[in-house]
């Protein structure tokens, strides 16, 4: 004896990937838009479905069908963005909504029809709050069922309690979603969800297999899966409301961390922990502070006070650049203030050294850097990270401290003895070690003379018009060359013209001692960097 199908309500937004382009990308969904993937139409607007553009139509068939169409690609990320803020609406009304994906969520009908008023009531309840919270339009089917219901939604039908299997029975097998399973069935005569369900079970799982007999089930109206609802994101942020106004800095301390211990706490109690933090301020005067704190670790409860004490003191103080110079302080005291977990992971507790704690020396680093950045802000202080690349430019990339170290361009300088480090992508065309000590933000203008005193010249299959032999910068003394090696030819990014860079490197060695890397492009020299 099987289950009955879980009386299901379903909200289907159609046309959902073209109304999540205009939410994100801002593409008019009024328009002639179609959602490509794999050169194939999978979404396409109202619009242009009055133009001819279908589902299935390739890109250039699409476009001569409707030559002002404005293609979008398929961007399943974008899709489930832009569809959070429904669900959530949904949220607001219903408990445990399952999303079935971008576009469609579900929901137990039981509930919804018991304290909303019926079925029918709590279906225009529901497309109403959306349309009001999100402007979305959307279409509710109730069914028995997240199949039919789905289904059911196409036209906004509520089917009545057990009458499932005869509303899917007139259905064509395309209903399925399946389009090669729809392909044979129509060739072997089945044309309707009534016709498949209508076939013994053991001799559909014996020719079409496990997904034709899953399939079978669904066509007979026997979909009696439990709704997978979600969990609704707890909210974790804190927040402190104060009579009088906070204007002295022990007195906002004394607050904030009252306020930063009951934040750890909070997120202690669901197994997390914050590597971001955001500290908010609203003023009696309205005026609104903001500002947030990264780290590369987790804050404890003691990191999360600290911070919270120094933002306040560099807002109290005014005392934001160099010289007090800077952000003027707050023209009356701080009545709220609030913690927001900007970013958190699962808490999996720290090793502490077997005498004492691991990484002091850094910690303190760390927080006479996070000090500065309270006062200068965020952007004041800076690490470097080694990546990949090309050029010693192309390998370094700045990142604010207590950011993620993440490398511009994957594949970082090879260890000395190594061409390239085991797993990490070539870069043909990377300078050899050792890596320049100085990179110049602007190259130099140079002119390299032979011998003779001609210009040197490089040509396009990076041949030397002759040796080099000096040197000039702007209207300095030439310098004599005793040395040199190259060239190191790079070609970049030849497929767009707009982008593309050809040049040649060479390493030069000058009679002073001093070592330099040249590039040559367009038919000038440069110094790009200078070795130690």
């Amino acid at each position: 004896m099987t289950d009955a199908p879980v009386r299901t309500l379903l909200l289907w937004c159609p046309d959902w990937p073209v109304l999540a382009a205009e939410v994100v990308d801002g593409v008019p969904a009024t328009g002639p838009v179609a959602v490509l993937h794999a050169n194939r139409v999978v979404a396409c607007s109202e619009r242009a479905r009055v133009e001819g553009v279908r589902r299935g139509l390739r890109k250039r068939e699409a476009q001569g069908r409707c030559p002002q169409l404005t293609v979008v690609e398929y961007d399943p990320g974008r899709d489930a963005r832009a569809f959070e803020p429904v669900v959530a609406a949904v949220e607001e009304l219903v408990a445990g909504v399952e999303v079935v994906r971008p576009g469609a969520c579900a929901v137990a009908a039981r509930g919804p029809s018991r304290y909303l008023g019926g079925e029918e009531a709590a279906a225009e309840q529901i497309i109403e709050h959306v349309a009001q919270t999100c402007a979305v339009e959307a279409q509710v089917g109730i069914a028995d069922g997240v199949f039919a219901a789905g289904l059911a939604a196409r036209t906004g039908r509520v089917v009545p309690p057990g009458g499932t299997p005869a509303f899917l029975a007139g259905l064509p097998v395309e209903a399925l979603g399946r389009p090669a399973l729809a392909d044979l069935l129509r060739r072997l005569g089945v044309r309707t969800l009534g016709d498949f369900a209508a076939l013994p079970a053991g001799d559909v799982l014996a020719r079409f297999g496990f997904d034709g007999a899953l399939t079978h089930r669904l066509a007979a109206g026997r979909d009696h899966r439990p709704l997978a609802v979600r969990r609704p994101p707890a909210d974790l942020t804190v927040t402190a409301e104060y009579d009088e106004p906070v204007d002295r800095v022990d007195a906002a301390a004394f607050a904030g961390r009252a306020l930063a211990e009951q934040l750890h706490d909070r997120l202690a109690g669901h197994g997390l922990a914050c590597t971001r933090l955001g500290i908010e301020a609203v003023t009696a005067h309205g005026q609104e502070l903001h500002r947030v704190w990264r780290h590369d670790g987790l804050l404890t409860a003691a990191a999360i006070a600290d911070r919270v004490r120094w933002q306040l003191d560099g807002w109290l103080t005014g005392s934001n650049g160099r010289g007090g110079a800077g952000r003027a302080r707050p023209t009356a005291g701080i009545i709220r203030l609030r913690l927001i977990p900007d970013g958190v992971i699962a808490q999996a507790g720290l090793q502490p050294g077997l005498w004492g704690e691991t990484g002091e020396e850094r910690e303190r680093a760390h927080r006479a850097l996070s000090r500065v950045q309270g006062i200068l802000g965020p952007e004041a202080v800076f690490t470097a990270v080694l990546g990949g690349g090309r050029s010693p430019a192309d390998q370094v990339r700045l990142v604010p401290w207590g950011d993620e170290r993440l490398p511009a361009r994957p594949g970082g300088p090879p260890r000395p003895g190594e061409s390239a480090r085991p797993g990490e992508p070539p870069w043909p065309g990377r300078l050899p070690p050792p890596a320049p000590a100085v990179v110049l933000p602007t190259p130099l203008a140079a002119v390299v003379h032979d011998a003779d005193g001609e210009p040197v010249v490089v040509s396009a299959r990076l041949r030397l018009s002759a040796p080099p032999a000096r040197l000039t910068l702007d209207a300095a003394r030439p310098m004599e060359i005793t040395g040199w090696a190259g060239p190191w030819p790079v070609d970049e990014r030849w497929w767009a013209p707009a982008e593309a860079h050809r040049r040649a490197r060479f390493q030069v060695g000058l009679a002073n001692g001093t070592a330099l890397l040249l590039v040559v492009e367009a038919g000038r020299w440069l110094v790009e960097a200078i070795y130690d």
